[in-house]
């Protein structure tokens, strides 16, 4: 009778006796996912780096010669490449900061009592939502010279915006600040949300002023939620290809992914194009690492 009643108790055996064991179920999950990460991430990974050390062009039938680092010696001594990466650089950095500051201002506005926040949020969301080509194409009507309504509200006449080389570059920022500012308020929002009320209340006895309140209270310890946002919006940033693809073709706002797909698909540099990827790869990288080391000294404090 005992027998009987461990027999019925235990859930390895009524898993068992159903078909499938909890592990059979964990692996039917497990297994398939890592098949696809390795043969659509991984094995492209490794296959392209070993192009890198070739000088293999995808648009004959000869095969491929290894050259070991001369790809790499070439890219990094062309002052056209590091031409791209400056002007990515200016991108990113004109880009990043614009999302910050116009999505952590959103956030704080949003952060009160307000009629239909609901709604306002919502459709501050919008852009974000939208296909970065669709996004290009109509921010390029906005920007026309005859039509673009941009143009009238401001009084600028004709003036062409994609096409002037000091401005351009500044243009296709614009657009990307509108398109993802609302995904730095929403992480804004979620720090701001998380921020003791008690510490306001504090402050409001103490007679603190709102700079005061903002720097030493709010700032900080929203701080490390911003920073994930900027982390994540640099390295988007430095892979931006399309909306700038479509908006312009000024040397001025020939961003690293630009290069790197005419090096790739009409240049037909295949390990050349591979080689550059992977410095591009490695930049990214480092930039990466060095806001995580900052991001957890500021978690430290």
């Amino acid at each position: 009778m005992p027998t009987n009643n461990m027999t019925r108790l235990d859930p390895n055996s009524q898993a068992a006796s159903k078909g499938l064991s909890d592990l059979s179920i964990r692996n039917l999950f497990i297994i398939p996912t890592i098949a696809f990460l390795i043969i659509f991430n991984i094995f492209p990974l490794l296959y392209s780096l070993g192009y890198s050390f070739t000088d293999f062009r995808a648009s004959t039938n000869a095969p491929a010669k290894f050259i070991g680092l001369q790809n790499y010696r070439e890219l990094l001594n062309d002052p056209f490449i590091w031409k791209n990466f400056s002007i990515t650089a200016k991108y990113v950095l004109i880009s990043v900061t614009g999302q910050v500051v116009v999505g952590f201002g959103l956030a704080m506005l949003l952060n009160r009592a307000i009629p239909a926040k609901g709604l306002i949020t919502t459709l501050l969301l919008l852009p974000m939502m939208l296909s970065m080509a669709v996004v290009g194409l109509f921010w390029k009507l906005l920007y026309d010279p005859n039509f673009g309504i941009i143009n009238y509200f401001l009084g600028l006449g004709k003036f062409e915006w994609l096409a002037d080389p000091d401005v351009a570059l500044w243009a296709i920022a614009i657009v990307d600040i509108w398109m993802w500012s609302p995904f730095v308020m929403l992480l804004s929002l979620a720090g701001l949300s998380a921020v003791p009320k008690h510490l306001y209340e504090a402050a409001e006895i103490d007679r603190a002023g709102n700079i005061y309140t903002f720097f030493r209270i709010t700032l900080p310890l929203v701080a490390p939620i911003l920073m994930i946002a900027i982390i994540f919006r640099t390295m988007e940033a430095f892979k931006t290809f399309d909306l700038a693809y479509v908006l312009s073709s000024q040397p001025t706002t020939e961003l690293i992914a630009i290069r790197l797909y005419k090096m790739a698909f009409q240049e037909w540099q295949t390990g050349m194009s591979s080689a550059f990827a992977y410095i591009v790869l490695i930049m990214v990288v480092a930039i990466t690492n060095i806001y995580v080391k900052y991001l957890n000294k500021v978690k430290a404090r």
